[in-house]
């Protein structure tokens, strides 16, 4: 696992800092933790000095990478919103998560089924593409987790056994009580309004697209 990478994907806004960073350091203490990659604890100071150095008048997107042998790497990238009312086109990959592969619940630079995932369709016809696991379950998009609004006042999301990132957009919504984990069929994604949604750009609404 010598080139495996942790990774974080934040967004910094002027006058607020690092969106949820709390949280983001949180998951990615607890994946160092589980994998034996040492480092963590000094995520935040090199995120400070990172951006003080640059001194960016807009939102930036902020990318951070930890090593096995915990070697810290922050690189930012200008942030440009979606505009407002965006809908996401969703289509459904052929290729399937496992729910046996624990990796998946850590947000790494292994991404081979995921941009399989994303090859499947080109990005003219879709925006987003939805992988389900081996019984055909719901998980994730490529970089999204995925809500969906049932009319209960409560998203639900798939419970990370599936096979599926903790994100932590999902996290901060479960802990708010505006969403809960819930095992998802493929039918009840018909039966209400979905969202998909990360840390770096918020809930964005989606709609499948008709499947041949």
């Amino acid at each position: 696992m010598s080139d495996l990478l942790l990774i974080e994907t934040m967004r910094w806004q002027p006058g607020t800092g690092i969106i949820r960073l709390p949280l983001h350091l949180a998951r990615l203490k607890k994946s160092a933790s589980q994998l034996g990659f040492p480092g963590a604890d000094r995520a935040e100071e090199k995120l400070v000095a990172a951006i003080t150095e640059i001194s960016p008048p807009s939102a930036l997107r902020v990318r951070l990478t930890l090593s096995p042998a915990g070697e810290i790497a922050v690189t930012t990238a200008p942030y440009s919103a979606l505009p407002e009312n965006t809908i996401w086109r969703i289509a459904i990959a052929s290729a399937r998560l496992s729910s046996k592969n624990i990796l998946l619940r850590h947000k790494t630079n292994r991404r081979d089924i995921y941009e399989a995932a994303r090859r499947e369709y080109d990005t003219a016809d879709a925006d987003e593409i939805l992988l389900l696991n081996e019984n055909s379950e719901p998980c994730e998009g490529t970089i999204t987790s995925l809500f969906l609004d049932d009319g209960s006042g409560i998203l639900k999301t798939p419970p990370i056994s599936n096979g599926l990132l903790a994100g932590v957009l999902r996290t901060e919504l479960i802990c708010q009580r505006r969403a809960r984990v819930e095992r998802l069929s493929r039918k009840d994604l018909d039966r209400g309004t979905l969202y998909m949604g990360n840390s770096l750009r918020g809930l964005i609404r989606a709609q499948l697209m008709k499947e041949d």
